[in-house]
């Protein structure tokens, strides 16, 4: 058994959202990306760009830059606050999250054909009690999950559109990535390519916000 299979609390939902509510969710996005434009983030330190693009919703977004990793209020690049969360996103957290209190941030990625995302693991949250629950739209990707250290082995899932998964409990502080986008497999995206939606909570139940 991998330690991947072992970790309690990663849940995969296939099909959680069937083609009328991705085509709503899809539409629901052209309003984030309006207000919010996908933009190129970099890497801390060295600033390489990331392969992907990215954009936020609801009242804090996730962000890097040679500055490092962080929260913020606003867009990096407009100034401007990061618009409103759909509520077929936040329908989603209530669904699947399995916690009390509502998301915070939602992480909008957009992979190209050649994209990917180097094994990580999503920890500059302050409330690791809530899970992380994601929403794929488009073009298959290739997941890879594995424990809570780089050295423990890994497994790969196929992501496919309108597919949710949820990392909670043991998994939520998996190191994860995606290893590739597989081009052809929807036909939801006119463009092609993939758009990954992450749902986080980031500050404590009561705590107090600085945003």
């Amino acid at each position: 058994m991998t330690a991947a299979r072992s970790l309690s609390g990663l849940r995969l939902v296939p099909g959680y959202l069937d083609r009328p509510s991705q085509e709503a969710l899809l539409g629901a996005l052209g309003t984030v990306f309006a207000a919010a434009p996908l933009y190129t983030p970099r890497m801390p330190k060295s600033g390489k760009p990331l392969s992907v693009r990215m954009t936020n919703c609801g009242p804090l977004g996730w962000v890097t830059d040679e500055a490092g990793y962080r929260y913020q209020p606003l867009h990096p690049q407009t100034g401007q606050p990061w618009p409103a969360m759909p509520d077929i996103l936040v329908d989603a957290w209530k669904a699947l999250a399995r916690y009390p209190h509502l998301p915070e941030s939602c992480l909008v990625n957009y992979y190209g054909p050649a994209a990917k995302m180097g094994l990580h693991q999503d920890r500059d949250e302050r409330d690791f009690e809530a899970p992380v629950v994601s929403l794929s739209l488009g073009d298959t990707c290739v997941f890879r999950i594995g424990g809570t250290t780089r050295k423990d082995a890994t497994r790969t899932l196929h992501l496919a559109s309108g597919d949710a998964i949820v990392l909670g409990g043991k998994a939520r502080l998996a190191f994860h990535g995606v290893d590739r986008i597989l081009p052809g497999t929807s036909t939801l995206l006119a463009e092609g390519g993939r758009i990954n939606l992450t749902l986080r909570r980031v500050t404590m139940p009561g705590e107090d916000r600085a945003w």
